[in-house]
C-alpha cells in the first residue's frame, strides 16, 4: 500500500510536464487541464495498490491523452480516430521520444501561456497557480482575499484572452523563446511579490505564494540551468525570502530593513543565493534578476546595518538604471544617495520624479522621511500624509503614523 502522502507529491511534481504536453497535444488550456485531472483520478484509483510507475509522467500524459480523446469522441460522435495509433492504458509505462525531446519547451510555453503579456498582472498569476501550481480556485481566491466564484471568472476571462491571443505551438526560435522566458521570468517575480508583500494578518493565506513562487523559479532554472538572468532570479528571491522572519515585530509592525534582527535572516537561503549568483556573474551578461540580487546580497553580507556597502549599492542602482531606466529603481537609488551624501542630494535626486510617482506609496513615504531629516516639518507632513492615504497595508499606515507622531 502506497503513503497517499507520497502519491500527492509525485502528482505534484508530475503537473508541469503533464499539462504541457497535453496542452501541445489538444492547444487548449481547458482540455488540457481536465485531461491531467482525470488522469490524476485513475492514478488514484490505482496507485495505491501497485504504486506508481516506472514514470510517473509519462503514465499521466499518456492516459490524460487517451481520456480526452475518448471526451471528444463522446461529444463529436466521430469515431474517425484510430485507436491503433494511440498509446492506451495497457501500454502508458513507456514513455514517448517526443514529450522527453520536447520537455523543455513543452513547459516553457505553458508558464508563457499563464504569463502572456496581453494578460493583466491578476490574471496571469491566478492562472499560473491553477494550471502549472494545481493551486484549487478556493486557495487561490483565499490568497487574493476574493470569492471563489470572483477568482473563478478572473481565470475564466484570462483563459478565453489566450484562446483569443494565438500563442504559437511551433517550437520557438533562439530571438521567440528569449522572449517567452523574460516573460516567464516577470510572471513568477510577480507571484513572489504577493506572497512576500503580505503582512502578519495576510500571511497565513498569502505566505506560501513566496515560496510557490520560488518553487517555479527552480522549475525554471532546471530548464535553462545555464541562462544567466534565470540564475539571478531564483538568486533574488531567496536572498529576498531570507528576512521574512525579521520583517515584522512582534506586534506585527512593519521593521526597516536596517533595524532588523539579522539573526532572524535565514542564512541557507542566502548561502544558496550567493552560490547562484556567483554562477551568473560566471557568464559575464549582467541583467536586471543579477542586478537587484546583487544588491540584496550586499545586504545580506553585512552584519550589522552600519556594515552596508552603499557605495557598492549605488554602483548597482546606476547600472540598473541603464539598463533598465525606471522612477521606481530611481527612487530605490535614493536610500543608497542619502547614506553616502546626505538627504539633500537624495531629495534633489527624487523630485523630478513626483509626477510619474504622484500615486506611489513609498516616494511620499521616503520623501518625507528625507524631510524630516532635513527639519522641514511643515513639508515632511505633507508629504506623510500624502502616504499615509496611499498606504497598501495596515502595517506601512502605521508605521507612516509613528513618523508623524515624531513631527509633534
Amino acid at each position: 500500500m502506497q503513503d497517499p502522502a507520497h502519491i500527492d507529491l509525485v502528482l505534484l511534481g508530475a503537473r508541469p510536464k503533464a499539462v504541457a504536453a497535453l496542452l501541445r497535444y489538444f492547444r487548449d488550456l481547458d482540455t488540457a487541464e481536465e485531461a491531467f485531472q482525470e488522469a490524476c483520478l485513475r492514478a488514484l484509483q490505482s496507485w495505491p495498490e501497485k504504486g506508481p510507475p516506472r514514470d510517473p509522467t509519462a503514465w499521466l500524459i499518456m492516459v490524460g491523452r487517451n481520456a480526452a480523446l475518448d471526451s471528444i469522441r463522446r461529444h463529436r460522435g466521430d469515431e474517425s480516430l484510430d485507436d491503433d495509433l494511440l498509446p492506451h492504458e495497457d501500454q502508458v509505462s513507456v514513455p514517448e521520444r517526443l514529450d522527453d525531446s520536447d520537455y523543455r519547451d513543452d513547459i516553457l510555453r505553458l508558464m508563457f501561456v499563464c504569463g502572456h503579456p496581453t494578460l493583466p498582472a491578476p490574471q496571469q498569476i491566478a492562472l499560473a497557480l491553477r494550471i502549472v501550481s494545481g493551486l484549487t480556485v478556493e486557495q487561490i481566491a483565499r490568497a487574493f482575499l476574493v470569492s471563489a466564484s470572483a477568482m473563478e471568472q478572473r481565470i475564466t476571462r484570462a483563459k478565453r484572452a489566450i484562446a483569443t491571443a494565438g500563442v504559437e505551438f511551433e517550437t520557438p526560435g533562439a530571438p521567440e523563446r528569449a522572449q517567452r522566458l523574460a516573460a516567464v521570468s516577470a510572471m513568477i517575480y510577480l507571484i513572489f511579490n504577493e506572497g512576500y508583500g503580505s503582512t502578519p494578518d495576510t500571511a497565513e493565506v498569502r505566505g506560501p505564494l513566496a515560496g510557490e513562487a520560488i518553487r517555479l523559479a527552480r522549475l525554471l532554472l532546471g530548464l535553462f540551468p545555464t541562462d544567466p538572468e534565470v540564475l539571478g532570479l531564483l538568486a533574488l528571491l531567496l536572498l529576498q525570502h531570507s528576512r521574512a522572519a525579521a520583517r515584522f515585530g512582534t506586534r506585527g509592525e512593519l521593521v526597516l530593513l536596517e533595524d532588523q534582527d539579522r539573526r532572524l535572516w535565514n542564512r541557507a537561503l542566502i548561502d544558496e543565493g550567493q552560490v547562484l549568483l556567483e554562477k551568473a556573474a560566471r557568464h559575464g551578461e549582467p541583467g536586471p534578476y543579477q542586478l537587484q540580487a546583487a544588491i540584496a546580497a550586499l545586504h545580506a553580507r553585512a552584519t550589522t546595518a552600519s556594515e552596508t556597502s552603499w557605495e557598492e549599492i549605488d554602483l548597482l542602482y546606476q547600472a540598473l538604471e541603464r539598463l533598465m531606466p525606471s522612477p521606481v529603481v530611481t527612487l530605490n537609488r535614493a536610500v543608497a544617495v542619502a547614506k553616502l551624501r546626505g538627504p539633500e542630494a537624495a531629495l534633489q535626486l527624487i523630485e523630478p520624479l513626483a509626477d510619474k510617482l504622484s500615486g506611489y506609496f513609498y516616494f511620499h513615504g521616503l520623501r518625507g522621511a528625507l524631510l524630516t531629516q532635513l527639519d522641514r516639518p511643515d513639508a515632511a507632513r505633507e508629504s506623510l500624509n500624502r502616504a499615509l492615504g496611499l498606504a497598501n497595508t495596515a502595517a506601512e499606515a502605521d508605521h507612516i503614523r509613528q513618523q508623524l507622531d515624531s513631527l509633534s
